[in-house]
């Protein structure tokens, strides 16, 4: 199967939509280029259709919903896998197109604030980030054969990684999660994922070695 291709008319209606004056097909091109690097293998393409998809299902609920829709394109636009700064410097290269486009200042700041959001370290700053980092993680709720897969594929983007140092890891990430009173800040995210995401991370958790 190949690889699932983003949606060039998409992008250009949002940079419409967004009043920006730039080469919209030579941002795309910049996106899908990084969003298909050979070392991805969660943090592909497919992500990012699966994100704007749940994002369609819940775009009523955004305040400004062509912000959150540039944030999810750019979210994950950089992924490194070593040395971390993978969500500043997405939000770097996203603020450089937003500046050639023109954007205000208070635009570009809240766009950079969604997409530092995806970093899942702290509590999302405004009701757009939570939306956003909502659908980020919809994956966590996933149907357990979906769900199993991308544990699989980002056990296969940190294959350098030593098998025990890569298992302590991952279950104190999926542990962290699980710890939370809530996963997903909305109510439309918490009802339809909420259940099965904790049942899918508790299952990753024993699989890795470890409980919760």
């Amino acid at each position: 199967m190949g690889t699932p291709r983003l949606d060039r008319q998409r992008f250009r209606g949002l940079a419409r939509r967004m009043g920006l004056a730039l080469q919209a097909d030579v941002a795309f091109d910049e996106l899908a280029d990084g969003w298909s690097e050979p070392h991805r293998a969660y943090h592909t393409t497919e992500h990012l259709l699966a994100c704007l998809a749940t994002f369609d299902d819940v775009r009523h609920l955004a305040e400004r919903p062509d912000e959150v829709e540039w944030a999810l394109w750019f979210h994950d636009a950089i992924h490194r896998t070593r040395g971390g700064g993978s969500e500043e410097a997405s939000a770097d290269l996203s603020d450089g197109w937003l500046a050639r486009g023109g954007a205000p200042d208070d635009v570009r700041e809240r766009v950079r604030a969604l997409i530092l959001a995806t970093k899942h370290d702290a509590e999302p700053p405004t009701p757009d980030a939570a939306l956003l980092v909502d659908v980020d993680l919809a994956i966590l709720g996933a149907e357990p054969e979906a769900y199993d897969r991308y544990e699989a594929q980002v056990r296969r983007e940190y294959r350098w990684v030593p098998g025990p140092l890569f298992r302590r890891k991952r279950r104190e990430i999926l542990g962290s999660f699980l710890t939370r009173p809530r996963l997903y800040a909305t109510d439309a995210m918490a009802d339809r994922l909420e259940v099965r995401a904790r049942v899918n991370l508790a299952r990753a958790i024993a699989a890795l070695g470890g409980g919760p």
